[in-house]
């Protein structure tokens, strides 16, 4: 029985790096994991859509959902690994999904914000600092774990599933999603820093400067995607995400992947609203950015898996069961 769970005195934010620091984290994954979270956490959901409304429960739930299962709702207690700001774990306890929940981070920035969200939506969460690689939680005590783009930030990942199992109660379920597919990065790399080359270059000119970011804002979001390609390490196969979860011990493990066209629209669109000044841009561009990619998504859904080969879609989703 691990007895690793008494709660200690977590490590404070650090959401101001130095130099110095950075250069560290740029041989060092897990201090650069910490390093970038922490610099993001305040802004984070601000940069991704983020919210805790209906427009993020029907996306989380949709997740959730990929992969069907027959056991009932709600789980008794959920724990989200790599939380970020708890958008995974606090939107499916929402939709009816968990009734308590545990949010843990290797940024204690991240842990931070997850906490004072689920405060804000009056949710039963706790939270630990933790990596993923040694969760500080009891053997048998979750009855679900799950992540949501989390599995690629991990350096060991067969080690991190065993983790996840040995916290899980027998019959226990872990799912992840949000992971990258192999082919799917490629593609989404490449419109993304075309994007940005573009855009960062187009407003140079003319009356095009009144759409430039401050010179310092564009200088600070180049050093965040160095530490991005950082702590960025893996990218998925379907099916050797699968091998990699039953080599943990998993049981039941079982993948679906989403996202191909909405991806290629998705991508340089948040590229662009990060180039681009915020109040450049008002509802009708974010009514554009949702719709278009909703409409690509049922395009996804409801034509293109059923001609397309797993691996061409962006995310990858796994799930599997603790052994009874």
């Amino acid at each position: 029985m691990t007895t690793d769970a008494t709660p200690g005195i977590d490590p404070a934010p650090n959401p101001h790096a130095t130099e110095e620091q950075v250069q560290a984290a740029l041989k060092d994954t897990k201090l650069a994991q910490v390093l970038y979270h922490d610099w993001e956490a305040e802004t984070y959901d601000e940069k991704w859509s983020i919210s805790f409304d209906e427009r993020c429960i029907d996306y989380a739930r949709g997740r959730f959902d990929a992969i069907e299962t027959d056991e009932p709702l709600p789980y008794g207690r959920a724990m989200e690994l790599g939380c970020g700001t708890g958008f995974f774990l606090l939107n499916l306890m929402q939709s009816g999904v968990a009734e308590k929940g545990s949010v843990t981070d290797l940024s204690p920035g991240m842990v931070k914000v997850a906490l004072r969200n689920a405060e804000n939506l009056g949710l039963d969460v706790d939270g630990r600092v933790a990596d993923a690689e040694k969760i500080p939680y009891d053997d048998n005590t979750f009855d679900l774990v799950v992540g949501h783009a989390v599995l690629h930030h991990i350096p060991d990942v067969e080690q991190a599933l065993r983790e996840v199992l040995r916290v899980l109660k027998p019959g226990g379920r872990f799912l992840f999603a949000g992971e990258p597919s192999t082919i799917g990065d490629f593609y989404a790399r490449w419109m993304s820093r075309a994007t940005w080359a573009v855009t960062t270059n187009v407003t140079k000119f003319g009356p095009l400067q009144s759409w430039r970011r401050p010179q310092e804002e564009l200088d600070e979001s180049s050093r965040a995607a160095a530490l991005e390609a950082v702590v960025d390490i893996h990218t998925f196969d379907p099916d050797e995400l699968a091998g990699i979860a039953r080599s943990a011990g998993a049981a039941k493990v079982s993948t679906a992947t989403e996202e191909l066209a909405a991806a290629m629209l998705g991508w340089p669109v948040r590229t662009f609203e990060a180039a681009v000044p915020p109040e450049k841009l008002g509802w009708g561009w974010a009514r554009f950015a949702f719709g278009g990619w909703k409409r690509l998504t049922w395009l996804d859904e409801n034509v293109l898996r059923k001609v397309v080969p797993q691996k061409f879609f962006y995310n990858v989703v796994v799930t599997g069961t603790k052994p009874e």
